[in-house]
Formats: structure tokens, sequence, C-alpha cells
């Protein structure tokens, strides 16, 4: 009797006959949703209050006498009572911001209230009540930060600090008189009177001066910077002829080249003007002011707009945010020239590809910087130029630009040539006779 042949049985199929069910597979779980990381709010910058308290808006009187007619006497830096003759100066700004913290424990950002954002809302002109008389004085803080009264006569001063950029922190007063800035732009502008042009020569009038204090962000800063770049020492110099003429030609060596220095600026000056900021040396040499620093911005003293007395003045229109662009490229190039001592090595040179800077700390103080300076303006196709002599007010430091007569000089410089080569032409006669 035949068998038929045994089959796979019925639990062996899935799903079938007696065989065990497969576990229900899982219920889907609920996908996750990553958790996006709020970035941290950049941390507000801490303010120290260097308000003159002393002192307010309107009528403030010599402490010995009480007249309002006070001014800066030149030959001592102090304020001097007109009346009674009495001295006195304010105190210095520094220790008051600085304090007991050295400039490589300098963290975060701190801001002198001087220093305070500019709102637009404020206006420059202020109307103050005299407090002699009663009466209202109206004083443009554009032009001046004083006025006396037209009925009383005595003499108001702003000293509030409004968020208008008219008051800083500090003013660093004037130590050179105007005679000796009148006689140093003399002087600078006879040594170039030769090239000059005709209308400057016949429109020179140096009693015209000015003292101006000019409106500064005086910075203090703890960074750290890192450069990158390829260096090159030479091993070989050789030439070869090429026509009629030789070319030089050199091997050298090429390297990768990086560098980490940690370093501090102390009392690093930047302008707070727009306009003086303006650089463009087609309508004006403003870059002439940049040339006489430094000044001693270490003996700056509290604002009292009496040292302004007699004295001209332009207000800051730049916050704190719109400087720091400048701020950081000057310390990348403070950076550069630290290391530059580390790159003798590389006589062909270093030549940078990238740079990092890391501003750990930075102090900023709004202050008035003194300057006598003389302006002429030129006229020509594009506009006119105006022309600046300016003498450091501490210092007497003189540069300027003085506009010159293009024909003269031209003529002047083939003259020269012509000189030049006749003596050259005698010499190589001399050597074949």
């Amino acid at each position: 009797m035949s068998v038929p042949p045994a089959g796979p049985g019925p639990s062996s199929i899935p799903g079938e006959g007696f065989g065990t069910q497969p576990p229900p597979p899982p219920p889907p779980q609920p996908q996750q949703v990553p958790q996006v990381q709020q970035e941290p709010e950049p941390a507000q910058p801490q303010q120290v209050n260097t308000a003159n308290t002393a002192l307010q808006d309107g009528v403030n009187r010599c402490p010995k006498c009480g007249s309002t007619d006070i001014q800066l006497r030149v030959s001592t830096g102090m304020l001097v009572c007109l009346f009674c003759r009495h001295e006195w100066s304010e105190a210095k700004i520094e220790p008051m911001v600085s304090g007991e913290v050295p400039l490589w424990d300098l963290t975060g950002t701190t801001v002198a209230s001087g220093a305070s954002d500019i709102s637009p809302e404020v206006s420059g002109v202020m109307t103050l009540k005299c407090s002699g008389c009663g009466s209202e004085v109206v004083v443009n803080t554009a032009e001046a930060m004083s006025s006396r009264c037209h009925w009383c006569r005595h003499v108001l001063t702003i000293n509030e600090q409004i968020p208008n950029g008219a008051v800083p922190d500090a003013v660093l007063p004037f130590s050179i008189t105007r005679d000796q800035a009148l006689a140093n732009i003399k002087q600078f502008a006879g040594k170039r009177q030769v090239f000059a042009h005709k209308a400057f020569r016949s429109g020179f009038t140096p009693e015209n001066v000015v003292g101006v204090y000019l409106p500064y962000l005086v910075i203090d800063a703890n960074a750290s910077a890192e450069v990158w770049g390829q260096g090159e020492i030479e091993t070989a110099r050789y030439t070869r002829k090429v026509g009629d003429h030789e070319e030089t030609y050199y091997n050298a060596d090429v390297y990768q080249v990086q560098r980490h220095v940690d370093y501090t600026v102390d009392d690093l000056t930047i302008e707070s003007s727009a306009e003086r900021a303006n650089m463009n040396a087609f309508v004006n040499t403003n870059n002439i002011i940049n040339t006489i620093l430094p000044f001693d911005t270490e003996n700056a003293v509290q604002w009292n707009a009496n040292y302004l007395v007699g004295y001209t003045s332009e207000r800051r229109d730049q916050d704190v945010s719109q400087v720091e662009p400048v701020l950081e490229d000057q310390l990348l190039s403070i950076a550069r020239a630290q290391v530059e001592n580390s790159m003798r090595a590389y006589d062909r040179g270093v030549r940078w590809e990238a740079e990092h800077l890391d501003v750990h700390g930075s102090r900023w103080v709004a202050m008035y910087l003194p300057v006598w300076l003389y302006s002429f303006y030129q006229p020509n196709n594009n506009g006119g130029m105006v022309h600046y002599i300016a003498v450091n007010g501490r210092t007497g430091e003189t540069m300027g630009s003085v506009p010159v007569a293009q024909a003269r000089l031209i003529t002047f410089a083939l003259a020269i040539g012509v000189v030049v080569e006749a003596l050259v032409l005698v010499m190589i006669l001399g050597v074949l006779l």
C-alpha cells in the first residue's frame, strides 16, 4: 500500500492551524519635534554715572563769591572767577570710570552716562530759566553750551546730561593759548607759501583761528586676536636677460603662519561726530585732525560747561553701536602691529589672509578734546574743498593742508628735471673725454 509523501504540517504555515500567532506590531510612537534653542539676549551694557551733581542747568556760581562770570585760565588749566579771581578745577574723570578694575580684568561693555544713546526726540535747543531775574534764555547746544541773560547779565550754562549728545562725561581743557596757536599756524603756512595757491596766499588770515572742542569717544579695551596667512623666506636671487634688459627672479620657501595675541588698549580716541568721521579727501581734509593725536586724556576732568566759555564745540551725533565697527577695525590693526616683531624671519614678508577678534571687555567715555582750527575754502569744479590747519590744544602739535598752485609746482618739477638731465649729461661727457 502506498503512502503519500509527508508534507508540511498545518503548524508550519504561519497564521494557520494551531501555530502561535505573531506579536502585533508596536504602536506608532509620536514623533519628537526637536526643541529650538533660543539665542541668549546680548548682555546690556553697564552704565557708570558721571554726572556732575554739584552743577545744574542755568546759573552756576563761583563757590567763593557767587559770581557767574567764570571761564578757563589756559595757563593753569583751572577755572577762574573773573570777579574775585578764585581758581579751582573739577575732579579727574578717570578714577570715576575705571575704579579699581585693571584693564586685564575688563569684561563686558561699560558705557559712561555721557556716552549713552542719543534720542532723536530730544531737541538741541534748550530753554533755561534764569534764577537771577526769572527770564527765559535760549541756548542752541549745537553751537554753544552757555549764554548770558540779556536782562541781569548772569551767565547760564548747560550741565545736565540730556540724551542729545551735547554734554559728555569729561572735558580736556586747553593748555595752548590762542597766541601760541596763531604762531604755529603762521609758521606752518609760511614754510609752504612757495607752492601755495594764489588765493590762499592773498586770503590767508590766521587771526580767524577758532578754539573748538571736538567730540570723541575714548575707549579702553581688553581683547584677543588671531591672524593667519603665508610668510616667505627667500632662498635664492638671480637675474636673467630678457631682450635688451635684465629681470630679477627669486626662490622662496612658503610657510603657513598663525599668531595669537592677548592685549589691552588704554584711551583709544575715535571721532563721535559723523561730519568729522567723514574722510572723503575730495571735499575736506578731516584726516588732518587725526595727525595731531595723541591727547593726554588721562588729565580730562569732570564736565563743567564753564570750561567752554569763549570757545565753540561740536555735538556728538554717533552712538557706541555706530562706532563699534571702527573700534574693531583699529583693534585688528593693533593686533597686526603686536605680532610684527615675530615676523622678522620672513624676509619676503607675510600676507595675512584671515583674522579673528574677540573683545572681552570695553569701556566707553564721551569726551571733548581741544583743537585750534583754521579753515580755508578752495572753490573748484567738483564743489570745493575745505582745507584745515589744526593745532593740538594740549601739546601744540600742528598739521594742515595748504591748497597747491599746480602750474607752479609742475613748472618747478620740470625745471628740476632739466637741471638733473644736464648734470647727468655733463658727467657722461666728462667720462668720455
